[in-house]
């Protein structure tokens, strides 16, 4: 059925004679706008069109267009029930008219009006029958505001949905941001902590091996025999050793003094060729792969030498017998980094340690640069090599990024600043020369460790030096009020109560000129800046460094501006 807008139209339907004009002259006059209809499709058609009650003689219904009818009534909408008013001479009791009930099955909502009628009656039925179709034009009118106020909503649900769930996308790419950076800061922090421990550790360390060390060397001054000498150099070079590894724990922590200085990073790959055979063993086929025109990298030359040999023992492990292991050098320039562990973008000297290995899946990825995190079997490794790399290149100004794929191999590649400069001809060594007469200068020394001091005096002793020692700051700013004269101070950097930089502010404020020398085996890069690499004597003691640079400094060649240490 075609949906029709309001029609207050009745419908006259009564073939035979007059009777169709006279009902339809009687509505009119009652107010009524009636019209009269031909035969059932002309009523049909009408009632499509557009009507509110139809009024048909009982006669009427029958023959072609019956059928058609029925059908449109069975099809009316859920609002609309049309009301038909049937004129018929046995009204509609089914006793006295048995066709009444096929009528109300046929048409539905009927209204029978028997002949003859009063035209008050007619009037008053069809008005009936009238009323009851407006308030169905009414509940298709709330049905329809009701379908359009659905409509409405379901569209601001719509927008609403979409809404949340933008908000909902924005909120969960926050949530996953946040959780980013919460991973890098407890790396951060995890780092900050380990490197901590670390640099205590190895300041603690560092004073064990300088008493081990000097107390070896003076012993080797004195021995004649071949087997204790043995023993002692054995001695000497296993303190030597740790004295290595705690550079390497001082690297990791970003707390060692680094010396950067131009570096041809093919020189060092071709010098470390023969190291790395004997430490990988024959059965690993060694590579290099060395770039034309190299541009200098600023870095620390011991450190990369140590960053390149850790680098190729993992990568040793992580292959089967008999694997490949290529070392390359290259000059990059770099974008934006994709990472934190990447360098930023600028112009950079690459060494790349790449293997034939298992490699490495996404999991380990996300891990590889963390401290004590390994894959390898217990007591195999310590899971700081990595963490090591990454310290030493981000404190040089580089970076590191791996390129790996599972089950197909590893390539570790280290970024270096490049250099502002060319690398340097090799100079003579800095504590050669040595030839300074000795005239009995006095020297105070000051550490809190008595072993050390001791050590540290006897190593002076021996090249000439008085030696007053003292066991802290105070003692020593004492020792420098009673003491008739002191020619140089040979000082602690990491002490408990006063530290090394405070007692120097307070002997420089008492006496201007008095040089001074820093001893440390934890050295602070940020702390120790201003005082210079001369005024700088490292633990464990080379005795040839420690006797060049106090000799240098009782010539005044050293002038440390203590004064400007930063607390």
């Amino acid at each position: 059925m075609r949906d029709v807008a309001r029609s207050e139209r009745v419908l006259v339907l009564a073939p035979a004679g007059r009777d169709a004009e006279i009902a339809a002259t009687l509505l009119k006059e009652a107010g009524v706008r009636a019209e009269p209809s031909s035969d059932l499709p002309d009523l049909r058609r009408k009632i499509d069109e557009g009507a509110a009650v139809a009024v048909v003689v009982e006669e009427a219904l029958v023959g072609a267009g019956l059928a058609d009818l029925s059908q449109w009534v069975g099809a009316q909408p859920p609002w609309s029930d049309f009301p038909f008013v049937i004129l018929s001479t046995r009204g509609g009791s089914i006793e006295r008219n048995p066709g009444a009930a096929r009528v109300i099955e046929t048409l539905g909502n009927v209204s029978f009006l028997e002949r003859p009628f009063h035209p008050t009656t007619l009037i008053s039925v069809v008005k009936t029958a009238f009323r009851g179709r407006m308030r169905q034009y009414e509940a298709r009118e709330r049905i329809d505001e009701i379908q359009r106020g659905e409509a409405m909503l379901e569209r601001r649900v719509a927008e609403r949905t979409a809404e949340l769930e933008s908000a909902n996308r924005q909120l969960a790419s926050q949530i996953v941001e946040r959780e980013k950076i919460e991973s890098a800061l407890r790396q951060s922090q995890r780092l900050e902590a380990i490197g901590q421990l670390t640099s205590g550790v190895s300041h603690d360390f560092n004073n064990l091996l300088t008493v081990v060390l000097g107390n070896v060397r003076q012993m080797q001054k004195q021995i004649v025999d071949p087997a204790q000498a043995r023993r002692l150099a054995m001695m000497a070079q296993a303190a030597e050793r740790g004295a290595k590894l705690t550079a390497q724990m001082l690297a990791f922590s970003r707390r060692q003094k680094l010396e950067p200085k131009p570096v041809d990073l093919n020189e060092t790959v071709l010098g470390m060729r023969d190291l790395l055979q004997s430490t990988l063993g024959g059965s690993t086929n060694i590579q290099t792969v060395l770039a034309p025109r190299l541009w200098p990298a600023m870095i620390d030359p011991t450190q990369i030498e140590l960053v390149i040999l850790n680098l190729a023992i993992n990568a040793r492990d992580a292959m089967a017998v008999g694997g490949t292991l290529a070392v390359e050098t290259s000059n990059a320039t770099l974008g934006t980094p994709r990472l934190p562990s990447e360098p930023a973008a600028g112009e950079y000297v690459c060494v790349a340690v790449s293997d034939t290995g298992s490699g490495m899946s996404e999991t380990v990825l996300a891990q590889a640069f963390e401290p004590f995190f390994t894959t390898k079997d217990v007591g195999k490794g310590s899971g700081l090599g990595l963490s090591q790399v990454l310290g030493l290149a981000k404190q040089s100004g580089g970076g590191v990024r791996i390129d790996t794929k599972l089950g197909e191999g590893t390539s570790v590649r280290l970024y270096l600043p490049r250099a502002a400069s060319d690398v340097q001809a090799p100079a003579q060594s800095a504590y050669t020369n040595m030839s300074r007469p000795f005239s009995g200068e006095t020297v105070l020394v000051v550490d809190d460790d008595s072993a050390v001091r001791d050590v540290t005096g006897s190593i002076l002793r021996d090249l000439g030096y008085r030696v007053i020692e003292a066991g802290s700051g105070g003692a020593a700013l004492e020792a420098l009020d009673t003491s008739a004269k002191v020619d140089l101070v040979l000082l602690d950097f990491a002490m408990p109560g006063m530290n090394g930089a405070e007692v120097a502010r307070e002997i420089r404020a008492r006496h201007r000129h008095l040089p001074i020398l820093f001893a440390t085996g934890f050295a602070d890069a940020d702390a120790l800046t201003e005082a210079g690499e001369d005024a700088i004597v490292h633990k464990p003691f080379a005795e040839e460094e420690l006797a060049s640079k106090v000799s240098r400094a009782l010539g005044g060649d050293v002038s440390a501006n203590v004064v400007a240490l930063k607390r």
